[in-house]
């Protein structure tokens, strides 16, 4: 009897905590996101699986660390920047995600509209009605409402399990590749698996889970919850990500077809899955794409309200918070209004919010480790040495993972040169 309660106790701790680790890892996975895990599915097979587990376990790295950093110190990962480097290097970082953060989210209301549009929705109806709603929710909503919104669009990306599941894939060639690695001496494949490891970790997403652990309210005492939601969002993460690259490997892959986009993986699979295959593929972009329309313009919100000093959090009012809520109108206008400018090419729009992500995320990852790290500001939850190895060693892999996606966009042909050579 004592054990059940203490089990009932725990499991309710860990209810009120979750949250943050979750959203964030379940957002990660917006329009962009599912494109590339479409793409590395029809591209190549089940050969990248084994390359999104490493992917997975560096997500779970550096979501730890900012939650950690967040519940510790109650303060959002701008604030400590400015606190600890100064002003330069603030106004430097939000000023890049300022522009990083428009294109991407201009991108997610892409993403709103070409799903609407495979139910036969003009997308001249569809942005302004999804604009105005995710602005009124978060305006009118308190946090604790408003994440419940957020869990509601989460439970959307299972339609990609269940596309991975009727599609009837060989699981034992799935589950052989999923823990073996795989390697082509190939431009085209060292693009790609970069690409699955880059859109897994993105600047706006460590901004947002440490703000959001901040603005619940989630202290130290608390953490090891909010440990088990970081690895638990990472986890679906991951198996979102598994289903996708299923889905799109058993059907377009063994066909011979190629897919840029996840509309385009959305209706490709018609002929080969049926259209319910399509049906639930849309669904869940159009899930995924408004789940990150609301966390972009947030997280954005956030990281800049908290560098320069201004109110900000969800359950404020907008008379107390006005820039914070200012700054999330502007974004959501400017992304939706993107979307609607007639003849504006959206996919350079998302090919130009890589290449400031690619100049954001190696310092991000720098100042997230070095102040998880610091006594001085973390106390005795700062990084363990080993876990500081463990924590370089991957910030160093994804900043040069980092550089090269970032190299590579700029110079189309960059990596056949190097494979030629």
């Amino acid at each position: 009897m004592v054990a059940t309660n203490r089990f009932r106790t725990r499991l309710a701790l860990f209810f009120s905590a979750m949250g943050p680790g979750i959203v964030t890892a379940f957002a990660d996975n917006d329009a962009g996101g599912i494109a590339t895990y479409a793409a590395a599915g029809a591209k190549y097979g089940f050969a990248l699986l084994f390359t999104m587990l490493i992917s997975t376990v560096c997500l779970v790295i550096a979501q730890e660390m900012s939650a950690r950093t967040g519940a510790v110190t109650g303060k959002g990962l701008s604030d400590l920047i400015r606190e600890q480097y100064g002003v330069k290097w603030t106004l430097f970082a939000m000023s890049i995600l300022m522009i990083a953060n428009i294109g991407t989210t201009a991108s997610e209301f892409s993403g709103i509209a070409t799903s609407f549009e495979i139910f036969g929705v003009s997308r001249y109806i569809s942005v302004p009605l999804v604009a105005v709603m995710v602005w009124g929710l978060v305006i009118k909503a308190d946090y604790a409402k408003i994440e419940k919104i957020f869990f509601l669009l989460c439970l959307t990306f299972f339609s990609y399990i269940v596309s991975g599941v009727i599609v009837n894939p060989p699981w034992d060639e799935v589950l052989k590749a999923s823990v073996t690695p795989a390697f082509v001496w190939d431009a085209e494949f060292l693009l790609m698996a970069i690409g699955v490891i880059g859109t897994t970790i993105t600047p706006w997403g460590q901004f947002y889970v440490q703000a959001s652990v901040v603005d619940k309210g989630i202290t130290a005492a608390d953490y090891n919850y909010t440990r088990l939601d970081v690895i638990v969002g990472s986890f679906f993460t991951w198996l979102v990500a598994f289903f996708i690259i299923i889905a799109t490997a058993s059907t377009l892959h063994v066909n011979g077809i190629a897919i840029e986009t996840a509309t385009d993986a959305a209706i490709a699979l018609a002929p080969f899955a049926g259209k319910y295959a399509t049906l639930l593929f849309a669904f869940g972009l159009l899930g995924a794409s408004m789940l990150a329309a609301f966390i972009l313009p947030l997280s954005t919100a956030y990281a800049v309200c908290e560098a320069f000093g201004f109110e900000h959090g969800v359950s404020k009012s907008y008379e107390e918070a006005s820039v914070f809520f200012g700054l999330y109108t502007v974004l959501i206008l400017v992304g939706a209004g993107l979307v609607l400018w007639p003849g504006l090419s959206l996919y350079h729009i998302m090919l130009a919010s890589q290449v400031v992500n690619g100049v954001l995320l190696p310092p991000i990852l720098v100042f997230m480790v070095l102040v998880a790290s610091n006594k001085y500001v973390m106390g005795k939850y700062a990084n363990s040495s080993w876990y500081n190895v463990v924590a370089w060693i991957f910030t160093v892999i994804l900043i040069i993972l980092t550089l090269l996606l970032l190299a590579s966009t700029l110079v189309p042909n960059l990596f056949d040169m190097l494979v030629q050579k």
